[in-house]
């Protein structure tokens, strides 16, 4: 049996700047990430729209805002330091029609409150000069946002945790936990780890972990996949930097945008269709058991009664190239289908509580020696060292 101080599952962003975190606020502590794929970021972390969020469209006090503005900071002074390559390239949120307006100003005070500067609500002859081909009636436009790849990010994390001592160990996959003598006994496919203090960083199971430890857990992951398409090259002049819509605020998805991308590609999307596999990155993949936890949970049945009409329109959209495009013609109106190829594919986990709410925030689980990350959808990239600094200092605490 292997023993550490600290065992941390999940080598995502989020688990891997937990544990980069805890190595620099205590370099003697013994840590291991325990990761059951064969590399870091292997999912959601590495399927992302890879943009450096700004914290704008966060409530204002909640750990989604404190996080990202903080993390935001972190991240590019990490990345100038670890010559991780990213772009400052800013963005426009733009409002397409006179019901949109209301919802805009409310993102811009948000903005402001979080801490943002430089906000401006621009108008349509001034969307243009940002952005040629864009229709709007107003904008507002976000210097702070940025382009990076979240990936590269989290394989510098792991080269500098292995660099500083830590251990990283791959293709194991986290089978049970066992608590004795106030020690856990982290029991996987490879073999066992004993720790005083242990860290789920799972992701899309991240509820499944969590349950190892509480039965009577009240959230459920629901997996949701997002479909890109990406731009033909002879088109990308169409977008300059990155063009978002005005999201619905009861439903916690920005909504079908315009990225570009840090190696010159430009993205379209994501929709967010109900995936019947938690890693199910195509229209066809399904597991029994991951259905069978969606449909079964009493908070899935409200939300399908509250949402049925937007998850039949994501579907269609998903089937649907020309109604996809009808979509991102709200935003530029010059797109066509062959402007279109099909491109990425990713999918959120995202958690949803016995009321049928859709957690619009991250949810951190504590248990005595134990902290599991439970909801950590967008902007926990870009937030991931802030997360990092708030796990461990709970861990710290409970050293105290």
């Amino acid at each position: 049996m292997k023993k550490f101080d600290v065992v941390i599952v999940g080598a995502g962003i989020v688990g891997l700047a937990s544990a980069l975190k805890l190595m620099e606020k205590n370099p003697a502590l013994k840590i291991a990430v325990l990761e059951k794929e064969n590399e870091v970021a292997k999912h959601q972390t590495g399927n992302n729209s890879g943009v450096i969020h700004s914290g704008i469209y966060y409530k204002p006090g909640s750990l989604k805002a404190k996080n990202c503005v903080n993390g935001y900071n972190q991240l590019l002074k990490f990345c100038e330091k670890e010559n991780v390559k990213f772009e400052i390239c800013g963005k426009l949120i733009v409002a397409t029609n006179e019901t949109e307006l209301l919802v805009l100003k409310m993102i811009y005070e948000r903005g402001v409150q979080n801490g943002l500067i430089g906000l401006r609500i621009i108008e349509r002859e001034q969307i243009k000069e940002f952005e040629p081909h864009a229709f709007g009636i107003k904008a507002i436009h976000v210097p702070q946002t940025g382009i990076i790849d979240f990936k590269e990010v989290a394989k510098k994390y792991s080269e500098v945790i292995q660099r500083k001592g830590g251990e990283i160990f791959f293709a194991h996959k986290l089978l049970k936990i066992r608590e004795f003598d106030s020690q856990i006994v982290s029991i996987t496919s490879k073999g066992e780890f004993q720790s005083k203090y242990f860290i789920s960083c799972a992701g899309l199971f991240s509820d499944r972990i969590a349950k190892l430890t509480n039965k009577y857990l009240p959230i459920r992951i629901i997996p949701f996949r997002g479909e890109y398409y990406k731009i033909k090259d002879e088109k990308k002049s169409l977008v300059k930097n990155l063009i978002y819509p005005v999201p619905d605020p009861a439903f916690p998805f920005l909504g079908v945008h315009f990225s570009r991308m840090i190696d010159g590609d430009v993205e379209a999307g994501p929709n967010a269709v109900l995936s019947f596999k938690r890693e199910g990155y195509k229209k066809t993949s399904f597991n029994l058991l991951d259905a069978m936890e969606t449909l079964s949970w009493k908070g899935f049945h409200k939300v399908i009664s509250k949402y049925w009409r937007v998850g039949i329109g994501e579907f269609y959209r998903s089937y649907s190239k020309t109604a996809f495009v009808k979509a991102l013609q709200k935003l530029i109106p010059e797109i066509q289908e062959n402007d279109l190829v099909p491109g990425g594919t990713g999918v959120r986990g995202q958690a949803c509580d016995l009321s049928g709410g859709l957690l619009d925030d991250f949810y951190i689980y504590e248990n005595a020696n134990i902290v599991h990350v439970c909801n950590a959808p967008s902007p926990a990239a870009t937030a991931s060292l802030s997360i990092g600094d708030h796990i461990t200092d709970i861990i710290l605490r409970k050293m105290k």
